[in-house]
Parts: C-alpha cells; sequence; structure tokens
C-alpha cells in the first residue's frame, strides 16, 4: 500500500519540479541577457568607454533620465547625453585609463517583458550612484527606456 501511494506522490512531484526548474533556468538565463545590455550599454558605453554606439544600442530614443529640481521633474533626454559623451571623450583632458567605474548590480528583476535593474556605481573605491533602470524587451531585444537615480 506504501508503494502505491509513493508512486502517486513521485507521479505528482514530478511535473511541478520540472516546471519549477524550467521556470529559475528561464528567469537566470532572462537575468544574464538583461546583466548583459546593461554591462556592455550602459557601464562601458555611457561610463567606462564613453562608447555613443554601444549607448545608441542599449537605450531607447525615447529614453530620459529624470531627476527633480524642487518641487519640479527635470528631464535629461538621450541625445544631449550622447553629444554630452562625444564631446568629453574628445576632450584633451580625458584620460581613459582614469576613467575606470566598477559596478555591482544590486537587483535584477524581470516579469515577462518588464525589468529594472539597480546598480551601484562607485570610482576610485567609493560610491557615487545608485541607479534604477527600466527596459522593456522590444522584438530586437532589451533596451532601456528610463532612469533614476541617487548622487551620493
Amino acid at each position: 500500500m506504501k508503494t502505491k501511494y509513493l508512486k502517486f506522490l513521485v507521479l505528482l512531484l514530478i511535473p511541478a519540479f520540472a516546471f519549477t526548474t524550467n521556470y529559475y533556468v528561464e528567469k537566470a538565463a532572462t537575468t544574464d541577457e538583461i546583466k548583459k545590455v546593461v554591462l556592455e550599454g550602459y557601464i562601458h558605453g555611457a561610463f567606462n568607454e564613453l562608447n555613443p554606439e554601444a549607448m545608441s544600442k542599449t537605450f531607447h530614443e525615447d529614453f530620459a533620465i529624470f531627476s527633480t529640481k524642487g518641487k519640479d521633474l527635470s528631464r535629461f533626454e538621450i541625445e544631449d547625453w550622447v553629444e554630452r559623451t562625444k564631446k568629453r571623450k574628445s576632450s584633451d583632458d580625458f584620460d581613459p585609463a582614469k576613467n575606470k567605474w566598477d559596478h555591482k548590480f544590486d537587483v535584477v528583476d524581470a516579469t515577462g517583458g518588464s525589468a529594472m535593474v539597480k546598480v551601484e556605481l562607485s570610482k576610485d573605491g567609493k560610491l557615487i550612484y545608485t541607479d534604477y533602470l527600466s527596459l522593456l524587451k522590444f522584438d530586437a531585444g532589451w533596451r532601456v527606456v528610463a532612469k533614476v537615480y541617487h548622487k551620493h
């Protein structure tokens, strides 16, 4: 009698285990995909390498950085950020060897085609920014659509 119940229990748990395992494998793959996009186009593109091409592939054309100014909401458009990046990279005082930003992914969370990333950016061992990035998955892949941040 016990063997019959044990077989029933095993048959009941196998599909649940398979579904759960598949869910976590897909979630890990999605998390890795998002981290790669953020690393290449945001951390390296906008900070370490100042690479406008990488930024253009990572940020949606309607992307903006949102911050507050008193009671008002400030919006910094991607076109302005890319232009500033180009200008900074071409300036005489820009030294790529000294432009090293370290990062730490605190949170990467995705539900379907929506995601958010909390990343800390440090320079010379000092925490400078905590950034919150919103991403959406388009036919061509994940793109960053908005950023809010805290400067330490």
